[in-house]
């Protein structure tokens, strides 16, 4: 029974990241415009997933508990380009990447440094949800932000805390999951609301 709840919510898990970002990619490219998200939490999130894979890599953790943040890194790219391309400035993404790139060398060239930036990662994670947040209250309005991506994320998120609890029990990628599910359902119910408030309004 045990195997077969982990296997549950690895394969589970890798199947929706897989499409995690997908509706939110359709969202921008429907409505031709990036309205309602935040590059900032975008960027705040690309880092985090970076660095949580480049320590899951470093330790030498099961392939299939961290499987997925290879996909999400490649969406997020692609999210990144579609934000920078529908607000005019593709080139103005260059610097990112160039700077996503050389991190990944520069982390593990010493123990300390890539605790750190773990620890420091949840922080970033949490950071670019607030920023979504900040984002969502300031307009007021959702725009082209996709409520099942974000409600996706959520289930990614309680998954990992049952996989993490029965594989590594690292305290510290456990602590992450557990905000990032509280703040990930956070952002679906703020979007949830201002969707509702907008198609009142109509």
């Amino acid at each position: 029974m045990r195997e077969q709840l982990l296997l549950f919510c690895n394969w589970s898990t890798l199947g929706v990241c897989a499409a995690l970002k997908l509706p939110q990619i359709s969202a921008v490219l429907a409505a031709r415009s990036a309205r309602g998200i935040s590059l900032p939490s975008l960027l705040l999130e690309l880092a985090g997933f970076l660095v949580f894979l480049r320590y899951q890599c470093y330790y030498e953790y099961p392939l299939l508990t961290y499987l997925e943040y290879p996909i999400l890194i490649a969406q997020d790219v692609l999210l990144l380009l579609c934000v920078f391309h529908f607000n005019g400035n593709v080139r103005g993404a260059v610097p990112y990447l160039g700077a996503f790139v050389a991190s990944w060398f520069v982390l593990p060239l010493q123990k300390w440094t890539i605790d750190l930036a773990m620890n420091l990662s949840t922080f970033i994670s949490a950071a670019s949800k607030f920023a979504q947040l900040q984002y969502l209250w300031k307009t007021g309005d959702s725009g082209a932000v996709s409520a099942l991506t974000w409600s996706l994320a959520s289930y990614t998120c309680a998954t990992r805390i049952i996989t993490t609890l029965m594989t590594t029990s690292d305290l510290t990628v456990l602590v992450r999951f557990v905000i990032m599910l509280a703040l990930n359902l956070w952002v679906t119910a703020t979007v949830l609301r201002y969707r509702t408030v907008a198609v009142k309004a109509e």
